[in-house]
């Protein structure tokens, strides 16, 4: 698995948290959608939708191709 370590993120990773926070305690129905949009330079749109939406950019470090496995194959 990748892991971002971006500066812009845990406001992402906070606010994201605090809504399930929400939805898990409002009395009744409730759901949450989360849109990562590319954008130039090496950032992402983050989008949580819940009932209003939140959105941030956050800076990326590009690696490699977008083609390129995550996870290499392991060889024994």
């Amino acid at each position: 698995m990748l892991s971002v370590d971006a500066p812009a993120l845990p406001p992402v990773k906070a606010r994201l948290l605090h809504l399930l926070d929400e939805l898990i305690r409002h009395d009744g129905y409730g759901s949450m959608r989360v849109d990562v949009r590319l954008l130039k330079r090496g950032q992402k749109e983050v989008i949580l939708d819940c009932g209003k939406q939140h959105r941030f950019v956050v800076d990326v470090p590009v690696t490699g191709s977008p083609h390129e496995r995550l996870d290499p194959p392991v060889r024994s």
